[in-house]
């Protein structure tokens, strides 16, 4: 009796450990054991000195930001599987996030997109929490905020602003929860195969929310589940935007139990790429701007995609699933 007394004690920690490892964290205001620090009562004063300390090494790393803005230009590229982390109250959402990146610079006078990027992330493995990046340079010019190049790439709770080519989801395999996108133009783009959940998708003026780039027949998607597509706060945009264009000839993209808002054209999707035959994808959606029966450019689909078709078997072992 003894023994399995022990046993189902054994068993009920196991399962309380299993269940808190699971549960949402509600507050990070200091930094996790281990983490490189950086800001107000941190070893680094800069971002990029953090980087820097990290070397060429492959070991398991993180990197803890206290509240501020950081006017910095990052490319985050350590071999190593990293984490970085912003402080916040609130780790479940980017709502009360204190960390900010900034930079300023159009892709013309950087001399790419890659090279106007504030946050360029070109690795694999790498999780980014709580934290704010921005492209200060308005309306004009390309002029992207974050470019991501990289296989197992999550992004919890950030928040990515500029106009137009915010984020350039370039390459790889990514995953975005409880993450406020925002533009104009072509404000999300690339050829990665990324799912978007729980996201606030938010446009700031007339234009295409999507320039998805995939060129081949691969497995690569852009998939948007329970998002909430929206104008910016005192805007008013209705029917002035699209769910997207193909910036290359094969662009997939799909909105799956998504709430559109009037600010959706009724024609919803429009053209780009000189003879594209995009495979644009509506099911489930409620709003305004969700009715499909003047869409053009949009294929039939049966039922929403999930996480295995977008990112592949593996996605469990990488994902954080508490978001």
């Amino acid at each position: 009796m003894k023994f399995q007394t022990l046993l189902a004690a054994l068993a009920l920690t196991t399962a309380t450990t299993e269940a808190a490892s699971i549960a949402k964290r509600a507050s990070r205001t200091s930094a996790p054991a281990g983490c490189l620090t950086v800001g107000s009562g941190g070893i680094y004063s800069t971002i990029a000195s953090a980087l820097s300390a990290l070397g060429s090494g492959s070991s398991t790393a993180c990197i803890y930001i206290a509240a501020g803005t950081y006017k910095e230009q990052l490319t985050i590229n350590y071999p190593g599987n990293l984490t970085i982390y912003g402080q916040t109250t609130d780790t479940g959402s980017y709502k009360q996030n204190t960390v900010t990146i900034t930079h300023t610079i159009s892709s013309p006078t950087a001399g790419s997109l890659i090279n106007s990027a504030t946050v360029n992330v070109a690795k694999d493995v790498f999780r980014m929490y709580n934290i704010n990046i921005a492209n200060g340079y308005g309306q004009g010019a390309q002029a992207v905020a974050a470019s991501v190049s990289g296989d197992k790439i999550g992004f919890y709770g950030c928040k990515f602003t500029g106009y137009q080519d915010t984020l350039y989801a370039r390459a790889g395999t990514q995953y975005y929860s409880n993450c406020y996108i925002e533009g104009a133009v072509d404000y999300i783009f690339g050829a990665a195969s990324a799912w978007y959940g729980e996201c606030d998708i938010v446009s700031v003026g007339g234009g295409a929310i999507t320039a998805m780039s995939r060129e081949t027949n691969d497995g690569t998607w852009y998939a948007f589940d329970h998002c909430n597509v929206k104008g910016g706060s005192g805007l008013d945009l209705a029917q002035d935007v699209y769910l997207g264009r193909p910036w290359r000839v094969l662009a997939r993209v799909i909105y799956q139990n998504s709430a559109l808002s009037n600010i959706i054209n009724p024609k919803g999707w429009t053209t780009m790429a000189e003879g594209a035959t995009p495979l644009y994808y509506e099911i489930n959606n409620s709003g305004d701007g969700a009715g499909t029966s003047s869409r053009l450019y949009e294929s039939q689909i049966s039922a929403a995609v999930d996480k295995t078709t977008v990112l592949g078997s593996g996605w469990t072992a990488w994902i954080d699933r508490t978001y």
